[in-house]
């Protein structure tokens, strides 16, 4: 019998040690730890409802064991907070403890305290420790739960959840700051943070080494941050800003318990990512800095970055990490170091290195000759570059980026290096070298020569410089590797296919690969580099192109949740509630007030339908295939005799042949708008085989306010905001009004949308019966048909 007890006693010591080394954890059956309670070993705390878990985990292949919270339900290890990011754990022998005082307390292996909530009450025995659904860990008074005595969301590590707020207490002083970990196997603060602006501006900073300020958000305008426009307020997404005597603090929420949502600081970026289940992937929302290579010191010294390639750091020519295992786990904060020391002197040399850039720091000197010189005799000096002026840089190169060739901010810049690390030959070689050297230098004469030759006679037509701007010029061959040469096509629509791509960095891209189109190299580049100024929230943006020879690509940001029509006329489709369906059409309407009265020359759509409205993860609308009329050569100072558009959502002035203004596009928005609301499409074959066109139904009945409200998609279910119902159906009648001068600007419906003014009940369009007539007999031909051009999976 004393055998069984010591066995059993071994055990309960030995067991859990050994399950959680294998990575098995075992959940106990409450949410919750007591006073005098205690977590140990394999065992962990389960929110109520299954979404987070508390317990101790060991990171990748990393020796040492940490306190953290993770998703219990992602299979993909994602943890949200950790206690002990700077005190890890030698064993699982360590304990979780609800103390006497009411404090939660971590011991180690020796029974020694490492981490503690450090809270006061004035009735300790009835703290309760309770892991929340949203991610939290709180001590509360267990007689009155809303009463918080602390809570993991004041105490935030590399991650800010819904709910959680972000700031800091004017009292105490006491800032919240998220910071990223080290590498993938240590939690402890990295040198990348995000803080709140300390002066109550209502901003953000993402600061390098608690010194150095990289990026800002912009100054809050009680809706977004300037600089993070996927941040306005959607059907997912709640933001909002509070700031009084106490405290000034950023929080978020989701109206969908469903979604995990969660904005991390990891690689110098901080990242909103949102979990698809079809996937099984985080999929990343946005990202700031959009580039990578803007995160400060990113690659350490002599490291350069590449946001077209993974890892995105690398060493210069010459150099090597300063240490391969963090590199290997993505810190590449040491930077690297040289292969040879330099001799200091003329024995050392340059490598040229083209397309990069760095901060300048400019010298005066007359001439390329004498920057070098410069350079030589400054022993600490590292490189040099010389254009329009002499750029000399001493110690370790920080920031250095590697830029697309011919990107209009790159230079040359002149690596120093020992002679000995150069990449020349050597010893018996140097008579070889001399001779290749001589032959290369004819073939590349004879080579330049026969290129003059054939530019001269207009027969070989080669790239133009690169798109001003933020535009990325791609190559044909690298579309063809991101896109699996093409294989994902998204679907099809009047100006060409849409194949889904996948960036090095793992954003998701949407390539259209242009058909049919007629502009010359010169023109394609002015048009694309105009469309690439056009951003806004409700546009689809533009990340480059692509323009070798016949081939013309766009390549747009992807939209995982399709175009519109799916989720209107889809057999399988979630139904759109009502504040989502006006909140699109809202946004729908900024979008194209924006392309008709804010660009410098406005931008006719010619096809505004559902299937050219695609839906971010946070259902906000994105207007696509703007401009694409203007770049296939529309003239539109002239009447244009080509017809672009769908059946259904043509102005009259289509068919009647007179000019098209923005006008046109007012109609064909007015259109969708009823669409929007009814949930069908507006033009049908009934069952007697004539056309049931909804629009002169809502038209007739404007005069009855319940009669407009039966009209109303039925999966509602009653659901809805009357006011807005009333406003949408008059503004969508003013719309699609026969004489164009009759119809309001988008702006003007943009006003009426949000309920800044008021609008009559318009006249009957009458012309619209006879369209319908018309459109019975006519055939399908001025239909472009196929999907939405950006439609995604």
């Amino acid at each position: 019998m004393g055998i069984q007890n010591k066995l059993c006693s071994l055990c309960h010591i030995y067991l859990p040690i050994i399950l959680l080394s294998l990575g098995i954890h075992v959940a106990l059956a409450s949410d919750t730890i007591f006073t005098g309670q205690s977590l140990t070993g394999n065992q962990t705390l389960t929110s109520q409802g299954g979404t987070f878990e508390l317990g101790f985990f060991k990171p990748g292949n990393s020796a040492y064991y940490y306190l953290g919270i993770w998703y219990k339900q992602v299979p993909v290890p994602t943890v949200v907070w950790v206690a002990n990011r700077e005190e890890p754990l030698l064993n699982t022998s360590s304990e979780l403890q609800l103390s006497e005082d009411g404090n939660l307390v971590l011991l180690n292996q020796f029974k020694i305290p490492i981490w503690s909530t450090n809270s006061s009450s004035s009735t300790p025995n009835s703290i309760v420790a309770v892991l929340l659904d949203t991610g939290n860990l709180a001590l509360r008074d267990g007689s009155n739960s809303s009463e918080i005595i602390w809570q993991s969301f004041e105490h935030p590590t590399d991650t800010w959840l819904p709910h959680g707020s972000l700031g800091m207490n004017k009292v105490t002083g006491k800032v919240q700051v998220l910071s990223s970990w080290i590498n993938q196997e240590n939690p402890s603060p990295g040198l990348f943070t995000e803080v709140i602006n300390k002066d109550g501006a209502g901003e953000f900073y993402l600061v390098w080494n608690r010194t150095q300020i990289y990026w800002r958000s912009g100054i809050w305008n009680g809706q977004i941050f300037p600089n993070v426009a996927e941040m306005t307020p959607s059907y997912f997404f709640k933001f909002s800003y509070v700031s009084n005597e106490k405290e000034n603090y950023f929080t978020y929420t989701v109206d969908d318990s469903s979604v995990l949502t969660r904005y991390v600081v990891e690689y110098g970026q901080g990242k909103q990512f949102m979990w698809v289940n079809d996937t099984q992937k985080w999929l990343l929302l946005f990202s700031r800095p959009n580039d990578p290579c803007d995160a400060n010191s990113i690659c350490g010294s002599f490291g350069t970055c590449n946001k077209k390639i993974l890892p995105i750091c690398e060493c210069l020519y010459g150099f090597e990490p300063s240490s391969p295992k963090d590199w290997n786990l993505s810190d590449w904060s040491g930077g690297c170091v040289r292969k040879t020391s330099l001799q200091c002197g003329h024995e050392d040399g340059f490598l040229k290195m083209p397309d990069m850039y760095m901060p300048t720091q400019n010298l005066t000197v007359g001439s390329a000759k004498e920057c070098e010189s410069a350079c030589i005799r400054n022993c600490s000096c590292s490189a040099y570059s010389y254009g329009g002026g002499c750029s000399i840089w001493s110690g370790g190169l920080q920031n250095l980026k590697q830029l697309s060739l011919g990107d209009n901010n790159g230079t040359v810049i002149y690596i120093r290096l020992a002679t000995s690390d150069l990449p020349t030959f050597k010893g018996k070689n140097k008579k070889v070298l001399t001779i290749v050297i001589v032959v290369a230098s004819v073939c590349s004469l004879a080579l330049l020569g026969i290129i003059l030759l054939l530019i001269w006679s207009k027969r070989l037509v080669g790239p133009s410089s690169a798109v001003q701007g933020s535009l990325v010029p791609y190559k044909y061959k690298d579309l063809q590797i991101v896109t699996n040469n093409f294989s994902a096509k998204l679907g099809a629509g009047c100006f060409g296919s849409v194949f889904k791509g996948e960036l090095s960095d793992s954003s998701p891209i949407a390539v259209k690969m242009l058909e049919g189109f007629r502009q010359g190299e010169k023109e394609f580049r002015a048009e694309v580099s105009t469309l690439g100024t056009v951003q806004h929230v409700n546009l689809v943006r533009l990340r480059g192109f692509c323009s070798e020879g016949t081939k013309r690509l766009l390549v747009y940001d992807h939209m995982p949740f399709g175009s519109l029509d799916i989720h209107l006329f889809g057999k399988n489709s979630k139904t759109l509630e009502w504040k989502m369906r006006y909140q699109i059409a809202l946004g729908t309407a900024r979008g194209l007030a924006y392309l008709h009265e804010e660009c410098r020359n406005c931008i006719i759509h010619c096809d505004i339908k559902p299937e050219n409205i695609l839906l971010d993860v946070g259902f906000c609308p994105k207007v696509a295939d703007f401009g694409l009329a203007k770049l296939f050569g529309h003239d539109f100072s002239r009447v244009l005799t080509t017809v672009r558009g769908t059946r259904g959502y043509l102005a009259p002035e289509w068919i009647s042949g007179v000019a098209i203004t923005s006008k046109a596009d007012v109609y064909s928005y007015g259109m969708m708008l009823f669409e929007i609301m009814s949930g069908r499409r507006n033009l049908d074959l009934a069952k007697d085989g004539k056309f049931d066109f909804f629009p002169t139904t809502v038209a007739s009945r404007l005069n009855n306010h319940e009669e407009v409200i039966s009209l109303l998609d039925s999966k509602l279910e009653g659901n809805f905001d009357e006011d807005q119902v009333t406003r949408a159906c008059n503004i969508a009648c003013w719309c699609i009004q026969e004489g164009e001068m009759n119809r309001p600007s988008m702006g003007y419906v943009v006003q009426v949308l949000e309920g800044v003014i008021e609008v009559g009940i318009p006249p009957v369009p009458l012309y619209l019966q006879n369209l319908v007539d018309n459109l019975g007999r006519e055939r399908d031909d001025m239909e472009c048909s196929g999907e939405s051009s950006l439609v995604t999976e």
